[in-house]
């Protein structure tokens, strides 16, 4: 049971935060010693630096069709919009579901569903804040294109936020990806967008909040129609 409730809280850390968690560690003694109230804030940032970081193992989704959220977060946007020119998907729109993460969010990102990575863009940009509409256009971002077995593609896209500043991808062109598989992070609250084929309706709401790997933010072989929510 302690081992139970210890794992409860302590997580996993993704490696790029672990010079972080140093440094922040290093300032907080830094701090104890010019005087102790500072020190005991630096310690709950230090706290903070590791829980942003955190890396958990996640139970995902594995039936055919289901396209799974690449980011922990809130559902910001939902509406038709035209994937980044880079991808070369041309204009014609496709439906966005966006997904903004906050500072307190884990920023692992993770593939939302299974196929080949047929296209990777980076592009910069500005630091807009990531919850806005304009910032799919015009915030830093990296965008994915991944090309199921059926020849659907699925667009993921990384978008810097107002407070990130750097984006980070762990594949490469040409890599096979499984649903729920991480992909790469944001540091600090940022966005990722998922842009679905033609015909799939998404099956969450506005406000919604997502688990990355495992709430399904679509279902290829429903014919269900878009959910609508409410608050409660």
């Amino acid at each position: 049971m302690a081992v139970d409730m210890l794992s409860t809280f302590v997580k996993p850390m993704h490696r790029e935060g672990y010079k972080f968690v140093a440094i922040f560690a290093a300032v907080t003694l830094v701090l104890f010693l010019i005087w102790e109230p500072l020190g005991w804030i630096g310690v709950g940032l230090t706290v903070w630096c590791y829980y942003f970081f955190r890396d958990p193992d996640r139970v995902t989704p594995l039936r055919e069709g289901l396209v799974v959220s690449p980011a922990d977060g809130v559902v910001s946007l939902i509406e038709p919009a035209v994937p980044p020119e880079e991808l070369g998907l041309g204009p014609q729109p496709m439906m966005r579901v966006s997904v903004f993460m906050n500072v307190f969010n884990c920023h692992v990102n993770r593939a939302p569903v299974p196929g080949i990575i047929s296209r990777i863009a980076y592009r910069p940009g500005k630091f807009l804040n990531a919850s806005l509409d304009k910032a799919s256009v015009d915030n830093e971002r990296n965008a994915l294109l991944i090309r199921m077995a059926d020849g659907r593609d699925v667009a993921v896209v990384q978008i810097a936020g107002l407070v990130a500043r750097r984006i980070l991808c762990e594949t490469t062109e040409g890599s096979t990806m499984q649903t729920g598989q991480r992909f790469g992070m944001i540091r600090f609250g940022s966005r990722v967008d998922v842009y679905l084929p033609e015909g799939v309706n998404p099956l969450v709401c506005l406000g919604q909040g997502t688990i990355a790997g495992e709430t399904v933010l679509a279902d290829m072989a429903s014919a269900e129609p878009r959910r609508l929510g409410m608050v409660r």
